[in-house]
């Protein structure tokens, strides 16, 4: 009975929370654009991503092999190239009109086929950085590829004895919105989950509320569980419409793995990260310090989660030191649960982690909350 009773004042006091987020117009518009302009754009906007660039071709050979290189740059990665005289080159670059220049010169079939030193010159357009050098790249692969498939229909016999057969599983078409769509909804549920319990507890403090929670029959442990539980409903919530309504509908990904399994691993970093939000709200004072707080503690736990570069690259101390942060683990079961398809026997040691960090950061974030009730009572 007296479980019941608690429960049913944790559920009370959590439809209050979800009450005073509705009428946060601002936390609303933060919560609409995360989960769909942000993801959208993180999938979409990557710099280095190869997307209609322009790029121009200087063909002074008029060969076949010239016609076959100039027939490889089509779209989605390029514009049909434009065909240009070497004196247009300095001109057309200096005013941003083509982001690179591919100059075929005199006689280059013939020095290709006699197996003499034959050299082609790619004009790039650096101030344009990330796109210049994933581009330079691409266009050389393409070049060489075209000059060796060139050869291998003249002569058979100068074929390579080993055949590279490039496999690319879970992403068969390398596509970059796959990955920048549904990491941004991992980071988003890391941001989110700390803004809105964080803002919950100190919208109370500011307008004065948090003194009638004192006065009433409640704990201070009632009064965290109704601010996680309710703030990772919207958040989960929020998540699930991205999920399948920017990410599988507007922007086709598809997702391999069983949606149910990631999102009760979100709701153990939900867990973590609610918890974690009203341990800085206890420290601030006001929002402004808020968010000064968040953004020192959430760049580091983004950055270095494995979410934007591989957790391989970093180093050994910085590898074993993330281990302790919640993010680290969401990442690593969110990617192998939406990428590859793994199943509960696959992410059951970052489920374990989760869980774990989950109960410290809980009676931490408690105890502090407790003793902050007793210096205002």
């Amino acid at each position: 009975m007296r479980l019941q009773s608690s429960l049913g004042t944790i559920w009370r006091l959590g439809i209050k929370e979800l009450w005073s987020l509705w009428r946060d117009p601002v936390m609303l518009v933060l919560i609409a654009f995360s989960f769909t302009v942000s993801v959208y754009t993180a999938a979409t906007a990557v710099p280095e991503t190869l997307h209609h660039v322009a790029i121009a071709i200087v063909d002074e050979d008029h060969s076949p092999l010239s016609q076959q290189i100039t027939a490889a740059f089509y779209p989605p990665q390029f514009i049909p190239p434009a065909m240009i005289g070497h004196e247009e080159v300095d001109p057309s670059m200096d005013i941003g009109r083509y982001s690179f220049v591919l100059n075929i010169p005199p006689n280059f079939q013939r020095d290709v086929l006699s197996g003499g030193a034959a050299e082609i010159q790619i004009n790039v357009d650096a101030t344009r950085m990330s796109q210049a050098f994933t581009g330079n790249g691409n266009i050389q692969r393409i070049v060489l590829d075209e000059i060796e498939t060139f050869l291998r229909g003249r002569n058979p016999s100068m074929a390579p004895p080993v055949d590279l057969v490039l496999r690319a599983r879970f992403n068969p078409a390398l596509e970059k919105s796959w990955f920048g769509g549904l990491m941004e909804i991992i980071n988003q549920i890391t941001m989110l989950s700390l803004i809105l319990t964080g803002a919950a507890l100190i919208r109370e403090r500011e307008h004065g509320t948090i003194e009638h929670l004192l006065v009433m029959p409640v704990t201070p442990a009632q009064i965290m569980l109704s601010k996680v539980w309710s703030m990772s409903l919207v958040v989960l919530a929020a998540a699930a419409l991205s999920l399948n309504g920017i990410v599988r509908g507007l922007l086709q990904v598809p997702i391999e793995g069983s949606l149910p399994l990631f999102f009760t691993g979100a709701t153990l970093h939900l867990f973590a990260m609610t918890a974690m939000g009203i341990w800085l709200a206890t420290l601030a004072r006001n929002m402004p310090q808020f968010g000064m707080l968040m953004i020192l503690i959430l760049l580091p736990l983004q950055m270095l989660s494995g979410s934007t570069t591989p957790r391989e690259s970093m180093p050994r101390f910085v590898q074993d030191l993330m281990l302790a942060a919640p993010t680290t683990h969401f990442v690593e079961l969110g990617q192998a649960i939406l990428y590859r398809g793994a199943g509960f026997e696959v992410v059951w040691p970052s489920f374990a982690a989760l869980l774990v960090i989950g109960s410290i950061m809980f009676h931490l974030s408690l105890r502090r909350f407790r003793s902050t009730i007793g210096s205002m009572a």
